[in-house]
């Protein structure tokens, strides 16, 4: 083995600050988190943070000494329940994870959805914390009031993630202290807990099979049907198709929706603790899926419940180049089948799940498509892997210098500003690229600054007034730095922020007491 150490001080600071870990939490490519949690730690975190989750005064003992040492100071919280017994939740716990005590100073406050969000529609108007299945997370100065901790929020590939939040606002030793302790608290809790999948996990419950029998037997008459169209030549010609591609459109199209309703049906029918459900809802495991053809030369990516479905009810429709098994001899994809038939069992469709078995047959397609997803892999792996090595040695010798200019070896120069705008990917807080995200900045300083009540204030303590506000941001505008500096975008992204969260809360606290002391004077 060889082994390759930093002789001069220059060196090692390079290796210090260019190859630390911490260093290297965000990736520089959009900024978003590389380091992050995964399967079994997504997994704990959900099953703690779960709204059912309470934990008397032992357990929850046991699960702080999971995180901490003697060295951390720990404020043990009242507890959330009081009689008969004394019992804290899960939510506390994981707020202890992020702030242990009072003298830390890590004051954490984030909104964001997460992947059990039940949607704005099935609300209907109802505030967003309301969510029936505990999908909208609220955290105030780092105290969990509502939601859960999953992929969306733990996992990476994701600004409104809360080891991001907390490296841009506390730095990069907190954010790596914060993940250890996750780290710490979900291997232990689970080894504790217990997390396994067994054969009662993908048991069919409930109406399950006799609603996959009419289903199938269902779609089977619909595709019998088009067959017949298109052998009496009276099939409907999709736009750009022949009749050939039109039928396999309409064919897969309808065999594709199959393994669609009965993944709903499995999620309903499946007991809550379920654990591939469980890993399917926290984004733990599942979360892929694979590309479905759903007619028209179109392709759909379908996660999540697939992976349930196949386990369960029905493998569902086998696509290798995004269309049915294609003929393998002569007019047939198998010598078990007839000639020329078109017939959704001949051409790759599986209805039996894991759980019932496959056919020979069935085997056959299935091993097929699962060939193309090794050979893709292995193919994408070489070409990603040249491409890299091209873009490395082309852009091998070209350095920022300290004018923030962009030149090669021989000092030519390559950009007169970074990126055009001088901006590093790795410190963009926003998920749509904007350099900051003012409406967290916004929440967490209404959130970390305390309001003086009316009674409390000082002479210089008065409110500003809507229309001071208006007046100090247009002078702060107009200034020949923030023209010089800032985007013509990102001026008008701040202005609609500033015009929609600040001025809009400013003029209703001033309309509100307004009217209070109207009524005082009445009184």
């Amino acid at each position: 083995m060889n082994m390759h150490l930093p002789q001069t001080e220059e060196a090692k600071a390079e290796a210090r600050e260019l190859m630390g870990v911490k260093m290297n939490i965000c990736t520089p490519r959009n900024g978003q988190p590389l380091i992050a949690a995964t399967q079994d730690f997504i997994t704990g975190c959900y099953l703690i943070t779960r709204r059912d989750v309470l934990l008397n005064k032992a357990d929850f003992m046991q699960c702080i000494s999971f995180f901490s040492n003697a060295r951390v100071q720990i404020d043990i919280p009242p507890p959330a329940i009081l009689k008969p017994c004394a019992l804290w939740t899960g939510k506390q716990l994981f707020s202890l994870l992020i702030k242990p005590s009072r003298a830390s100073k890590v004051l954490i406050n984030l909104e964001a959805k997460t992947k059990s969000f039940s949607g704005v529609k099935e609300l209907k108007g109802l505030p967003k914390d309301m969510c029936p299945r505990d999908g909208w997370l609220v955290i105030r100065n780092s105290q969990i009031m509502c939601g859960v901790m999953d992929k969306s929020i733990i996992g990476g590939e994701n600004k409104d993630n809360l080891f991001y939040v907390i490296l841009r606002d506390f730095g990069r030793h907190e954010a790596a202290i914060s993940m250890g302790r996750v780290a710490k608290l979900c291997a232990r809790f689970l080894a504790n807990r217990g997390f396994s999948i067994g054969i009662d996990d993908v048991q069919p419950r409930g109406q399950l099979t006799s609603k996959k029998a009419e289903i199938i037997s269902g779609a089977d008459d619909e595709c019998n049907e088009q067959i017949q169209k298109y052998a009496d030549n009276t099939i409907v010609c999709q736009p750009g198709c022949n009749q050939e591609q039109t039928l396999e459109a309409e064919i897969s199209g309808k065999l594709s929706q199959i393994r669609e309703q009965l993944g709903n049906i499995c999620l309903e029918e499946l007991n809550k603790l379920n654990s591939p459900l469980v890993m399917t809802t926290c984004g733990s495991k599942g979360k892929k899926g694979s590309y479905l053809h759903l007619g028209q030369s179109l392709t759909a990516r379908i996660g999540s419940k697939i992976n349930v479905c196949q386990m369960v009810a029905c493998v569902g429709q086998q696509i290798i180049s995004g269309n049915r098994i294609a003929d393998g001899f002569v007019n047939r994809t198998l010598p078990h089948f007839q000639t020329g038939s078109k017939a959704p069992n001949a051409k790759g469709f599986v209805a039996n799940s894991f759980y019932s078995g496959l056919t020979p047959t069935e085997f056959f397609f299935h091993a097929a498509s699962g060939r193309e997803g090794l050979v893709d892999t292995a193919v994408k792996t070489a070409e990603t892997g040249y491409m890299q090595r091209r873009l490395v040695k082309a852009l091998e010798d070209l350095t920022t210098h300290y004018d923030t200019s962009v030149r090669n070896s021989a000092g030519q120069m390559i950009q007169f500003t970074y990126g055009d705008d001088g901006l590093d990917p790795t410190n963009i807080e926003s998920n749509d690229g904007a350099p900051v995200d003012l409406a967290r900045v916004w929440r967490h300083s209404c959130a970390a600054i305390p309001t003086i009540p009316l009674s409390q204030r000082n002479r210089g303590d008065e409110q500003l007034t809507p229309e001071q506000m208006r007046h100090i941001f247009k002078v702060l505008l107009q200034g020949s730095r923030w023209k010089r500096d800032c985007h013509k975008w990102w001026l008008k992204q701040f202005h609609a922020w500033f015009k929609q969260d600040v001025l809009a809360v400013a003029d209703h606290y001033t309309s509100v007491h307004s009217m209070l002391d109207a009524e005082g004077k009445m009184n």
